[in-house]
């Protein structure tokens, strides 16, 4: 499906509508993508943030953009890897599609994600980059307003898992 992307990267610098943080339940912060979402920000991310009193695995809420190129953050917490059999797969699809949905109530067209709960949360990257693609395959083919979605992998190993996911061989 040509309206996903990918690219290996930094989806701080990705000039979408809306950039989507793997964020922890507070959303106050923290360490990954998370810190670095709000590094590049700036201080009324937080103080945005502070506001939305947290938020649940597999939801996600829209905070602006501030300092990023991109005009929104939409903030979803994805799930602890614990061996699978808690509904980490539901969870992290949730955490998909509830972003595009909100994203696409908000005004949102243009989407870029990182890939949820792998680093920390240790849920393994290749059946992760499963989920992300078919969830965001299936909500697309629901959603034609959506105009398109970039992966941002971080490293060449989370880039070919997705594009393994994408079905496309490596360039």
């Amino acid at each position: 499906m040509d309206r996903i992307k990918t690219l290996v990267g930094d989806i701080t610098r990705v000039e979408v509508d809306a950039i989507v943080n793997a964020a922890n339940s507070s959303l106050l912060g923290g360490g990954g993508v998370d810190g670095a979402i709000h590094r590049a920000a700036g201080p009324e991310l937080l103080e945005e943030c502070r506001a939305l009193n947290g938020c649940e695995p597999g939801h996600a809420k829209i905070t602006k953009g501030y300092g990023l190129p991109a005009g929104n953050v939409i903030h979803t917490v994805g799930p602890v890897w614990n061996g699978g059999l808690e509904g980490e797969p539901d969870l992290l699809a949730q955490c998909y599609e509830n972003s595009l949905r909100v994203g696409l109530d908000n005004g949102c067209r243009t989407f870029a994600f990182p890939a949820i709960s792998t680093g920390v949360y240790g849920y393994p990257a290749d059946q992760a980059a499963l989920i992300a693609v078919g969830t965001i395959t299936r909500v697309l083919n629901e959603l034609p307003e959506i105009e398109s979605v970039t992966l941002v992998a971080f490293d060449d190993e989370s880039h070919a898992h997705l594009m393994t996911a994408l079905g496309r061989a490596e360039d």
